[in-house]
Formats: C-alpha cells, sequence, structure tokens
C-alpha cells in the first residue's frame, strides 16, 4: 500500500518567505522520479524550478499558476511506494512497497531537504534531475479518485512557448490569450509585453459595441484610480530595499565629466589585437576595484548596533540591469582578481541570466559596491540610491561626443559624465572626492590604470 507524503513550499534562504506559483511542471497522475522539478516558481530574488524529494505518484496539488504561497505550504502530495495511482484516503498512511522503479521510493525514502537554487541531498545515483520534457514523465492510464483540490489550467504543454516573464504570463492569462496564439516581437521570437498588450487592444476593438448601445462615460475624475499594481516579487523587493536605503543611510552624491576618448581608444586597440573581448563595463569595473584598492572605506557596511564600520576586504561588484522582471543586480565575486577578459565573461554570463530569468538568489546577493551604467538609458547623470547595506554606488552616464578644451584647444572629445552616491557615515567628502577624481584620471588616461595592476 503505498504511503502519501505531503511535499511543502520549501525555505528558499536568503531571507524569503514567499514565491508565487508561475508554471506547474506535473500534473495529477503523474509518476516523478526523485529529486525531478514539479514546478517553476517566482521570488523576490529569481524565478526557480524546485525540485521534490520524494518519487511516487502526484496525487493532489495545492495551488493555480499565480498563486502566492508562503514558506511551509503545501504543494503537492505524492504517492511513494506506487508506480501508478491508486484511491487516496484522508490520513492516508503506511509503509513502502519498494516496487524499485524510477519512480517508487519505497519507505518514504526521500533525497532529503530542498533548498531552491541548490537541488537535494540524494545520493549520487538518484540526483539526475530529470525535466518534463522528457519521456520519464508519463502520464498513467485511468486514474481512480484522484482529486486536485485546487484545479489549475491545462495548457498545452506539446511545445514550449517562447516567454520568460512571469509578468507577461500573468497579463495574458488575466485576459484570457493563448501565449501559443502570438508570434513574439522579441529576440528568436521571444513574446514580450507589448506583444500581449497589442493582442488585447485589438480584442477590446473587436468587441466594442455600436457607439448608440454603448452607455455615456461618467465624467473624468481628477486623480482617479485606473489600476492597483501589487508591490511584491522582484518590484516589491526592489521597494522595500529602496525604501530602507532611504531611510538608514544619509547618502550625499558627488560628479564630474571626463574625456573618455582615450578608454574608448585603448578598448578598440585591445579588441583588435584577437582574444576575448572586452567590455566597456569589464573596464570600468576594473577602474572601479583600482580605486576601492586606494579607498577601502568606500567598500564597508556599517553596523549601527556595534557602532562600527565594517571594511571588507574582498569586492563583490554589483551591477545594475533592467529586465522584463524588473531591475536586478547581479554580483561579480571577488571582482578585484579578475582580470578584464575575466570580468566580461562573468558581466556577460550574469547579463544573459537576467535575461533568461534564471538567475539564482546567490546570484543576486552579497554584493559589496555597485556600478550602475545607466548611460544605456540614453541619460548623462543621475544621483542613484545605494544598495542597501553597501557604502556607495558609483554612476556611468552616456558617453557622448562634446565639444571640450583638450591640450589648450577646443576639440570634440567623448565626454561621460560619472557620479559617485556614498554613504556619509562610512567617508567624508575629501574620500569621496578622491575615489571619483582617481576614477575620473583612469577614464581620461589609462595608462593610470597600469601603476596599480
Amino acid at each position: 500500500m503505498a504511503q502519501v507524503l505531503e511535499f511543502k513550499l520549501p525555505d528558499l534562504g536568503e531571507g524569503l518567505t514567499e514565491a508565487e506559483i508561475v508554471r506547474w511542471l506535473v500534473a495529477v497522475g503523474d509518476v516523478v522520479a526523485i529529486d525531478q522539478p514539479v514546478v517553476e516558481v517566482e521570488t523576490a530574488k529569481a524565478m526557480v524550478e524546485v525540485p521534490c524529494p520524494y518519487g511516487g505518484v502526484v496525487t493532489a496539488r495545492y495551488g493555480e499558476e499565480g498563486t502566492e504561497l508562503p514558506v511551509g505550504a503545501p504543494l503537492l502530495t505524492v504517492a511513494v511506494g506506487a508506480s501508478e495511482p491508486a484511491p487516496v484516503a484522508a490520513g492516508s498512511s503506511g509503509s513502502g512497497s519498494g516496487a524499485g522503479s524510477d519512480a517508487g521510493a519505497g519507505s518514504a525514502e526521500t533525497s532529503g531537504n530542498v533548498l531552491v537554487g541548490y537541488g537535494t541531498g540524494a545520493p549520487a545515483a538518484r540526483r539526475r534531475r530529470v525535466r518534463p520534457a522528457t519521456a520519464v514523465v508519463t502520464r498513467t492510464a485511468a486514474p481512480v479518485a484522484l482529486v486536485d483540490p485546487l484545479p489549475a489550467p491545462a495548457p498545452d504543454r506539446s511545445g514550449p512557448v517562447p516567454v520568460i516573464s512571469p509578468l507577461v504570463r500573468r497579463l495574458a492569462r488575466q485576459n484570457g490569450l493563448d501565449l501559443r496564439e502570438l508570434v513574439g516581437s522579441g529576440r528568436d521570437g521571444l513574446i514580450l509585453r507589448c506583444d500581449v498588450e497589442l493582442a488585447i487592444e485589438r480584442i477590446e476593438q473587436a468587441v466594442q459595441p455600436p457607439s448608440a448601445s454603448a452607455p455615456t462615460p461618467a465624467p473624468a475624475v481628477s486623480g482617479a484610480v485606473t489600476e492597483r499594481v501589487p508591490l511584491r516579487g522582484v518590484r516589491g523587493a526592489v521597494a522595500d530595499k529602496l525604501s530602507r536605503s532611504r531611510r538608514e543611510i544619509p547618502e550625499a552624491t558627488c560628479w564630474v565629466d571626463a574625456d573618455a576618448t582615450e578608454l574608448m581608444a585603448a578598448r578598440t586597440a585591445a579588441n583588435a589585437a584577437g582574444g576575448p573581448k572586452i567590455s566597456l563595463i569589464a573596464l570600468l569595473a576594473r577602474i572601479c576595484t583600482a580605486a576601492l584598492a586606494r579607498f577601502p572605506e568606500l567598500n564597508s557596511t556599517v553596523d549601527m548596533e556595534a557602532r562600527e564600520i565594517v571594511r571588507l576586504r574582498d569586492v563583490h561588484l554589483g551591477f545594475a540591469a533592467q529586465t522584463e522582471r524588473g531591475l536586478v543586480v547581479p554580483v561579480v565575486r571577488n571582482a578585484q582578481s579578475r582580470s578584464a577578459e575575466s570580468l566580461s565573461a562573468e558581466f556577460a554570463r550574469l547579463t544573459e541570466a537576467g535575461r533568461s530569468g534564471t538567475l539564482t538568489p546567490g546570484d543576486l546577493t552579497g554584493g559589496t559596491f555597485t556600478l550602475n551604467n545607466y548611460g544605456v538609458f540614453g541619460v548623462d547623470g543621475s544621483t542613484p540610491i545605494i544598495n542597501h547595506p553597501e557604502a556607495a554606488m558609483l554612476g556611468i552616464g552616456r558617453i557622448v561626443a562634446k565639444p571640450w578644451v583638450h591640450q589648450g584647444e577646443l576639440a570634440v572629445r567623448q565626454v561621460v559624465q560619472l557620479s559617485l552616491t556614498f554613504d556619509h557615515r562610512v567617508c567624508d567628502g575629501g574620500t569621496a572626492g578622491g575615489f571619483l577624481r582617481y576614477v575620473a584620471d583612469c577614464v581620461e588616461q589609462p595608462a593610470v590604470l597600469l601603476r596599480t595592476l
């Protein structure tokens, strides 16, 4: 007789207390293997697949796609020790039969505790992650007395839908759109939010009643509420962090214009020599780490309970990245010990993971200093908010041709505005100005950086 075990939403780590169900990867009646991903959830940090520590037959799922669940809430139940569905009674228990198949776990055998993003603790022979796109997940014939307490819609999963954003999925679901009927305008046919909004607009235009029968619209009211957007997920986490930063950190900002012509020329020459390409943000990151070595006060945090400034040895460099899920700050570990080539490769890896929604909580935490390249939005300057609990953030504006006095003559040069927002508790203006001036000197004369290598 199979033993029915309940699998709850596991502790997600990093202080996360809830997650939203984005997509179920199994259905009631499916046979699952130990450590097989069963549901895709979105947290405030990242979108991850949750593996189930039990092997057996899924007897119930809890929560529809789009539902937000707290840690510890039931996700699904699994009949362990059976390779096909059996009637499930309330409070069902008993020892497993140890069927010996991939689906059977035998005597409630599990792989251990689950930690999202890090897999489970199964023996090596059982740690292979099996995705539902393979033939491992099979629909059993004629399930008996199996019910789903909260039935979820059963979309056609004959092929992957070219969409990665849970916000896009939710918008389509709320408006009754089948994403498989849309053609995405993004890279490789990726369905973007604008594609869904356009489809909704066309549907609304098609079903509009004749103007003669339409009710007279109410007069517009100044300040009327048109929509309430929940502050949760990534947007909620960003709101909490920025609000805390403004409440707790007495920040100040200084800025300077710099002639980046020589830096751009040096990058062009380096990339023309062959080998791995070096990105501009990698060069700026290399300059940052050199500046932090000279001004370590800015690579620190403040412990107000102990009334101490905690200076940090390693530079874990965060960089602001705008994605469809919102603003995220991936972290390059030990940036101070990386070459420009290594930094370029890591920035590229994390950027791609951010675009595809595969950043893990570990990729998004532990930063000690942040580099914010808002020049990609076509703006010259900004006063960024410090990424709490860090002590500073360097902002980079767009690099644009401007008139500039060069060697005593007016010339057209590539000019960039650099801004530094810093925690006034860790240092005064002299230190902040010295840091920013050193960064500007390296941008204007890259040879200055060679003296610190």
